[in-house]
């Protein structure tokens, strides 16, 4: 049976007062016991004593509301004519034990039940599910709590302004550290009872490299850490899973090309001796360059073919679509924990209430609210200043301007340092794709870099620019990432051991959990976007220059499985707990990550069009060969130019050609480029050839951003950012909220009317940047 979820219903009869016990059982009548207690075969409950007499069975789907609503309804009528339940759900899923190895336990994955829940408010403290008032909020929510205190506590005052803050003290050398405690050892749990060694399950889950494997327990991160760090885990988890269907379809493109060898004609006539150890090229640089024959590019001819073919079209257009369906899907993946973790309404309800204590240092008016008729704190500028800053708008985009909110300082943070990194990574990959061998001339005419320097501009190696290309993404998808992971774990470790080689000779009793954790490694307020930009840069590799490398993905998906457990592991072990943060989604990185893909679909466009030799290989098949086929391509490809028509400055020295060339005996060389030869009446000119492959290339280009952009705006549209499911519970229960809200405050009035005590009204008083918590007692 294929169902998302059956359960079993079980009746029994006992002897004396006709007890009927009911209990959900799993798929296909098997009775839901424990293993490790009963038999598969036991015709008992779970405690052995009540005997099952009546099975009852239902598919749970997801769509069914009014079903799970009568069910409901009817087990709590049962319940209350004296029946006992007994619950459990198993999913039904096809070949459900092969992902047995990848999972989690269950206590690992779901620490919390789904109830209804609000902001906690002071004034109603009687309306929240509160069973002890000193594990009500968790440790995370606590430790923000107090940072938020310590932020605006003043510590001198001021006739200006009062100096507050734990950040200035610490800026001052006034205290040297200031963090949340770890609640345990991450190798051992803790020996408090009252403690719950969170780091510990954590070290033992999910910190480990053995368990790379292993999904992550999400839930329990950002109850440790808090949502802004589980927000980024859950998004580099997401990110690895997509990558392994673009490395899957990327190295079947890079298997193509290898298994298509024996049909690269082009390649054949270049490693040929008849061919291409005939044809003599022109020197690739003035007086220090040699001629050089073309069968000397063989190797690089044959490597360029395992990444220049029809696959890689293919694989551009089908990055393009990846890149739209891994955004469109992340999305709903957020907008799923926004409403599990209790972030929906986040940025409205608590973010805008938590200002930077920077900025409420430097306001120096309050702005009365017209409409909530509550005063704002202000800056004081005056129209002439205002005006100033306007005619200067370009210069404030790169400028600080004291952001208002935390949100808004990072996310203004992140566009800057984002920015400049990306011309710092992407600039020598974007010169070999686009501008290394494009201006150069030709023989006799070479372009000088200025126009009066004797900087010739750069010519591609003689195997293409692709290749060179290829090489830079190989480098940096292979070496450069094993060597940030190294370092990444090898750099705090030894800080730490160096920082704690003195305590770690004192006896246990005398090194105490605060001392454990501050020789630590500091997590700074921009350790976070470090993480986010190394995997952003990533992203940027293997979707802008993709078409020139299919492996990257496959390279990208390999250092993410490790860079999960490492990342885990400095988190765990490595760093001091950092101040728990709230946020609801990745902020300024969607829109960053948007705008690289679409940058992506125009730079792969333009790598296939004029980086790599596809174009001029299709044009030359249909439109210029006899038989369509690639045969004579290589030597259609290259223009004659006359040697004798070198000046000094541009003819190699003596001794820098090889042996083998005779200048009496050689007349002209060839070069890459279609260009009428000497002594035709348009001498070195560009032939017609030369305007046709041209415009194929922008046709390409055309085409390719259209259908590319086409399919995007197509599934963009076609998958919904939030799930429809998602948007029914969260409506649901914001009317069942105003429902309990309605009715509290009305019996609340009730009592204080009848009681006729005007001082029991009391000031209701939120908590700024405070987790949403449970209300009432009813699940979801």
């Amino acid at each position: 049976m294929s169902a998302d979820c059956v359960c079993v219903l079980t009746v029994c009869l006992l002897c004396i007062g006709s007890v009927l016990a009911v209990c959900w059982r799993g798929i296909g009548g098997v009775l839901a016991v424990d293993k490790h207690q009963q038999s598969k075969d036991s015709v008992f409950f779970r405690d052995g004593k009540k005997r099952i007499d009546f099975v009852l069975s239902y598919v749970d789907d997801r769509d069914g509301e009014r079903k799970q609503e009568r069910r409901r309804e009817y087990e709590a009528n049962l319940q209350k004519a004296g029946l006992e339940l007994e619950t459990e759900d198993k999913s039904d899923i096809p070949m459900d034990w092969l992902f047995t190895p990848f999972r989690l336990p269950d206590h690992i994955m779901n620490p919390e039940p789904d109830y209804f829940t609000s902001p906690f408010n002071k004034g109603k403290i009687d309306f929240f599910l509160i069973d002890d008032k000193e594990t009500f909020f968790p440790p995370s929510v606590r430790n923000r709590i107090v940072y938020y205190i310590l932020a605006r506590c003043p510590y001198h005052k001021a006739d200006r302004e009062d100096k507050k803050g734990i950040k200035r003290l610490l800026n001052n050398g006034t205290y040297g550290s200031a963090f949340p405690l770890h609640d345990s050892r991450y190798w051992k749990p803790s020996r408090d009872s009252n403690s719950e060694s969170e780091r510990f399950t954590l070290y033992t889950h999910w910190a480990q490299f053995f368990s790379f494997f292993k999904e992550q327990p999400l839930n329990l991160i950002r109850k440790y850490y808090g949502e802004k760090i589980g927000i980024y885990f859950a998004w580099l988890g997401f990110y690895t899973e997509m990558l392994f269907f673009a490395a899957v379809v990327g190295l079947i493109c890079f298997l193509y090309g290898l298994f298509t060898f024996d049909d690269n004609v082009w390649s054949k006539e270049i490693c040929s001796e008849e061919i291409g150890g005939n044809i003599i090229m022109c020197p690739l640089c003035d007086k220090k360059c040699g001629y050089w024959k073309l069968n000397s590019t063989c190797s690089s001819s044959w490597q360029s073919h395992m990444f220049d073919n029809v696959g890689t079209v293919f694989f551009a257009i089908f990055m393009g679509i990846w890149v739209t369906l891994f955004l469109e899907f992340w999305k709903r993946r957020q907008a799923r924990l926004e409403y599990e973790w209790d972030l929906v309404d986040f940025e409205e309800e608590q973010q805008q209430l938590q200002l930077r204590p920077e900025y409420e240092a430097k306001c120096t008016s309050r702005r009365l609210n017209r409409v909530t008729q509550v005063y704002l704190l202000g800056t004081s500028l005056s129209n002439q200043f205002l005006i100033c800053r306007l005619s200067l708008c370009c210069e404030c985009c790169f400028s600080s301007e004291i952001p208002k909110t935390h949100l808004e300082y990072e996310n203004k943070l992140t566009v800057k340092m984002f920015l400049f990194q990306f011309v710092n990574y992407y600039s020598s990959c974007f010169y070999v794709a686009f501008f290394k061998g494009k201006f150069v001339g030709h023989p006799g005419n070479y372009i000088y870099m200025f126009g009066w320097s004797k900087l010739r501009n750069e010519e591609c190696d003689p195997g293409g620019c692709l290749i060179e290309l290829t090489t830079q993404l190989v480098i940096v998808m292979s070496g450069k990432q094993v060597w940030g992971n190294v370092q990444e774990a090898l750099v705090p470790w030894v800080m730490n051991r160096w920082g704690s080689r003195k305590a770690r000779s004192h006896p246990e009793s005398r090194y105490s959990r605060w001392e454990q954790d501050h020789d630590l490694q500091n997590f700074g307020h921009l350790g976070l976007f470090y993480e986010y930009l190394e995997m952003v840069i990533q992203f940027g590799f293997i979707t802008l220059f993709v078409a020139s490398f299919p492996l990257a993905p496959l390279l990208a998906l390999l250092n993410n499985i490790i860079e999960v457990r490492v990342d885990a592991w400095k988190f765990t072990t490595q760093f001091r707990r950092p101040v728990a943060s709230k946020a609801h989604s990745i902020g300024a990185w969607q829109e960053i990550l948007n705008g690289v893909a679409v940058l992506s679909v125009v730079t792969n466009a333009f790598i296939v069009a004029f980086t790599s030799d596809m174009i001029p290989r299709l044009v030359y098949m249909y439109a210029y060969s006899t038989d369509l086929t690639m045969k004579g391509y290589i030597n259609n490809s290259l223009s004659v130019f006359n040697i004798s028509g070198f000046s000094k400055d541009n003819r190699p020295e003596d001794g820098e050609s090889p042996e083998w060339f005779n200048s009496s005996v050689i007349t002209t060389c060839r070069y890459r480029d279609y260009r009428h030869q000497s002594g035709h009446e348009n001498e070195y000119s560009h032939t017609m050839q030369f305007w046709h492959i041209l415009a194929a290339k922008l046709a390409f280009i055309i085409i390719m951003e259209h259908v590319a952009f086409m399919v995007k705006f197509f599934v963009a549209w076609m998958i919904p950012d939030v799930p429809s499911e998602v948007k029914a519970r969260i409506k649901r229960e914001r009317y069942l909220i105003q429902e309990y809200l309605h009715s509290y405050e009305v019996e609340k009035l009730k009592i204080q009317l009848s009681q006729r005590n005007d001082d029991c009204c009391c000031t209701p008083m939120i908590y700024p940047d405070i987790s949403r918590h449970v209300v009432l007692s009813e699940c979801l």
